[in-house]
């Protein structure tokens, strides 16, 4: 787990460092996401406050260990749905319970928003 410091502000070398990602990743993901939007010193330098260093690490973690794409991790941000995971790993059979019990509140979530649909 990444601790933060009680800086106001961080470079993105000491982002890319703390998510252990490069630097143009990171400006990358400020392009795709848009609740990723670190502010520029007057050098045009970015400038990272606590919070862009927090949503970066949640996008780190949507896309690197939960496996979704770019359009599925912009859609659980906006969805306000995302959360970073714990690192211990579920037995295979909670593991599966959780994966079906997700599956179904899809397939609820497809049936509900898909009128043309009937149950």
């Amino acid at each position: 787990m990444v601790t933060l410091s009680d800086k106001l502000f961080y470079k993105i070398g000491e982002v890319a460092a703390l998510l252990q990602v490069k630097t143009h990743v990171l400006r990358y993901w400020e392009t795709e996401f848009d609740c990723l939007k670190p502010v520029k010193s007057r050098t045009n330098q970015r400038l990272y406050r606590r919070q862009d260093v927090e949503t970066a690490l949640l996008i780190k973690d949507l896309l690197y260990r939960q496996g979704f794409t770019i359009a599925g991790a912009r859609q659980q941000l906006k969805s306000g749905q995302a959360e970073i995971l714990p690192e211990e790993e579920l037995p295979p059979q909670q593991r599966l319970k959780q994966i079906k019990a997700d599956l179904i509140r899809m397939r609820q979530r497809l049936t509900q928003s898909d009128p043309t649909q009937e149950s």
